[in-house]
């Protein structure tokens, strides 16, 4: 009996300790322990965060870099024109139709230099720099200038051919330079409508908001013509549109679009018939 009360304690405290050893193996880990592994998994998800990042940002340079080389300067975005160059030939226009005699402009005779210089100066003073700001003010009032120029400009050329046809021209050397400044003129006009045009204008043109063209220029259709950040400027139109008033047809810049052929056949047509009619008549006076 001794020995079985034994077995029987012996077993009982076994059987007792076996819950309490089970139970100590499912306790919680310390608190200090969680607040490791925490960190532990934040750590590696801000790693892979980071190098998500950083994969991104590599894949965009590649792109502006794979951009770069596929595409052209002129159809990616930039940093703008400069609006001086603009600005120098408004200035010279005025300056050509203030140098026509009171019988070949509007009349009162300084109200529409007037107008044109503070739309300059306001536009001016509106975008000084680079030409980058999206404004429907400033582009009215680039429109605005533009047309005043062409009504003063066209407005004497018409005024010429009427006192050349009426035969009260007057000396030869005063017609050919009265018929000099309104073709300068009509040159610089035509030069400000293809710039403010073509592709939508220097804004448009800034943030490559157009694709195709209505002017190509030669270093558009050959690439390996120009530096890789080729883009047309202001001297690129004044230059096209030089060449179509003296030879009458485009050169080596061709209209693509239907008001930019328009243009270019508005501009051949008053360039002949002032040049012909000058010049013919003058050749008669000195007859």
């Amino acid at each position: 009996m001794g020995r079985d009360d034994a077995t029987g304690a012996g077993a009982e405290s076994t059987d007792s300790a076996a819950p309490e050893i089970a139970l100590s193996g499912t306790q919680p880990p310390p608190a200090d322990s969680q607040g490791h592994g925490f960190r532990d998994v934040f750590a590696a998800s801000a790693n892979v965060v980071g190098g998500i990042e950083r994969g991104l940002l590599a894949g965009a340079a590649f792109a502006r870099d794979a951009e770069r080389d596929l595409l052209p300067a002129w159809l990616r975005p930039g940093r703008g024109e400069h609006r001086w160059q603009m600005g120098l030939a408004v200035l010279t226009a005025i300056g050509l139709q203030l140098s026509l005699p009171a019988n070949l402009a509007i009349r009162p005779r300084l109200v529409l230099p007037i107008l044109e210089g503070v739309l300059l100066i306001a536009l001016m003073s509106a975008s000084p720099g680079r030409i980058t700001r999206r404004s429907a003010a400033i582009h009215t009032t680039a429109l605005a200038l533009l047309g005043l120029v062409s009504l003063d400009n066209t407005v004497s050329a018409a005024l010429l051919v009427h006192l050349i046809i009426a035969g009260h021209a007057g000396d030869a050397a005063a017609l050919l330079g009265h018929g000099a400044a309104i073709w300068a003129t009509n040159v610089i006009v035509f030069a400000l409508w293809y710039w403010e045009f073509d592709r939508g204008g220097p804004v448009a043109r800034a943030y490559a908001d157009r694709r195709y063209p209505d002017l190509l220029f030669p270093q558009m259709a050959q690439a390996d013509l120009a530096s890789p950040d080729w883009t047309p400027n202001f001297f690129d139109y004044l230059y096209t549109s030089f060449t179509n008033a003296t030879a009458f047809s485009p050169t080596d810049t061709l209209p693509l679009s239907r008001w930019c052929k328009a243009l270019f056949l508005a501009q051949s047509a008053v360039s002949l018939i002032t040049v012909a009619l000058v010049i013919s008549r003058a050749v008669n006076i000195f007859k």
